[in-house]
């Protein structure tokens, strides 16, 4: 009875919730994220792959402007975003990955965090990124 339970509890955790990873070439660079899932990362993950053109915004974020909006279906009204992690802006319609803290954004919606260094998001200018879904199924 104890292990059937232990089994139960198990099955209902966060940790086997769904997520998406990707990986976003930025020149010679890359870097790769775990996304959760949302409605706003499904939608994302439906436009893959994508080339955008991508910018520095002031000196905390790269941003890159996504061909249509998402959604943002369920999402809260706003988030504080920290170093490594990837977001949709939503009243500009771009991605915004983040490389230093920042603060309270009306609009923003979580999408993720990145998975190693983040230095390939501090390179300078303007580049074309492109953003791919990773394979997980093994």
């Amino acid at each position: 009875m104890r292990a059937c339970l232990f089994a139960l509890t198990l099955w209902s955790t966060p940790a086997f919730a769904e997520t998406f990873h990707i990986r976003i070439d930025l020149g010679a660079d890359h870097v790769t994220a775990t996304l959760e899932d949302n409605p706003t990362t499904r939608d994302l993950m439906s436009l893959l792959p994508l080339d955008l053109p991508a910018k520095d915004f002031m000196h905390f974020e790269k941003i890159a402007y996504l061909p249509r909006d998402l959604t943002t279906e369920g999402a809260p009204d706003s988030h504080t975003p920290v170093a490594g992690e990837i977001a949709y802006f939503a009243p500009w319609g771009n991605l915004a990955m983040f490389h230093a803290d920042w603060n309270p954004s009306p609009g923003l919606v979580y999408m993720g965090r990145f998975d190693g260094p983040l230095d390939p998001l501090r390179i300078k200018g303007e580049m074309t990124v492109r953003v791919s879904r990773i394979d997980q199924s093994g």
